[in-house]
């Protein structure tokens, strides 16, 4: 049989990047949570947590991470039926999961907010490409998340959400000076696009669409959706948007499609690890319902 004294060592201490914050947390000595990780690996067999700044879980701390966390789901469970087994006061289980920025800053937000205002929860919220939040419940670090992948990891089930969808837009003044000919992939090699990082293809993936052969873009990164929006307005660059971030400056002029009626829809899909958990059930259904009335219905 595991600790679980150390393994929940070992989750705060990755939850909260440092050995101190951890102790902290758990009410204890840095010492003691140092012994009983140092205990656990001895026991596993390999190192568990990369000693850095932030502390970070190895391959197999990570797992080790999630199985803790569907325990303390469980437990949860456990206490809301058996109300003697709860400790003193309010007690709250971390919910990690992992989304895409464009859904947080969208439809995503309220969705959870709503569910955590309810629950006996914390939720831990990582954010990452769509085509990579996927990797975050495959590996263990989280229990959840969004994602533009339809097959699941092992383990996991897979739900639809609907398509995400974007435009292509940028400012009329913007427009004026480096598209005045058209939009085509001679103007797009000179205009500065804006990505959210290295990971973001969306606009990649538009242009290719666009004009049946890859262009190389000019690109402003920026990680985060507001400051998406606001660097285009401001002339900075064009940018793939979600419709619904944007759709106010359509209206005012603020901003303008590059071209009309050439949107990009993108398939989301909300996937979670088996966890027999009421928890983790009520946020999937607070998840699907907000998605359902935000998001594009996806063809058959």
């Amino acid at each position: 049989m595991l600790a679980y004294s150390s393994l929940s060592a070992l989750a705060a201490v990755v939850r909260e990047g440092s050995f101190e914050r951890a102790a902290r947390a758990l009410c204890v000595t840095p010492s003691a949570v140092s012994q009983r990780i140092r205990l656990l690996e001895e026991r596993i067999g390999c190192a568990l947590v990369v000693r850095g700044q932030p502390c970070i879980a190895t391959e197999t701390g990570r797992r080790l991470c999630q199985h803790v966390d569907r325990v303390h789901l469980l437990e949860q469970d456990l206490q809301e039926t058996l109300p003697e087994l709860a400790p003193e006061g309010m007690s709250r289980v971390t919910l990690p999961i992992a989304v895409n920025a464009d859904s947080l800053a969208t439809w995503f937000a309220p969705a959870v907010a709503a569910y955590a205002a309810n629950a006996p929860v914390l939720m831990n919220v990582a954010v990452d490409d769509q085509d990579h939040t996927a990797e975050w419940l495959r590996s263990g670090a989280v229990l959840a998340a969004v994602t533009a992948h339809k097959q699941p990891p092992a383990g996991c089930n897979s739900r639809p959400l609907g398509a995400m969808r974007y435009l292509a837009a940028a400012s009329p003044a913007f427009m004026a000076r480096y598209f005045a000919d058209g939009v085509d992939a001679t103007s797009l090699a000179l205009a500065p696009s804006l990505v959210f990082s290295t990971k973001d293809e969306l606009q990649a993936r538009w242009v290719e669409r666009l004009c049946q052969r890859h262009v190389e873009l000019p690109k402003h990164t920026l990680p985060s959706a507001s400051a998406f929006v606001t660097a285009a307005v401001a002339g900075m660059g064009w940018g793939l948007h979600p419709q619904a971030l944007i759709a106010s400056h359509l209206e005012d002029g603020s901003l303008v499609a590059l071209l009309p009626d050439t949107p990009l829809d993108v398939p989301l899909h909300w996937q979670q690890a088996r966890a027999a958990s009421a928890l983790l059930d009520g946020l999937t259904l607070q998840v699907l319902a907000a998605a359902g009335a935000a998001l594009m219905p996806t063809q058959a």
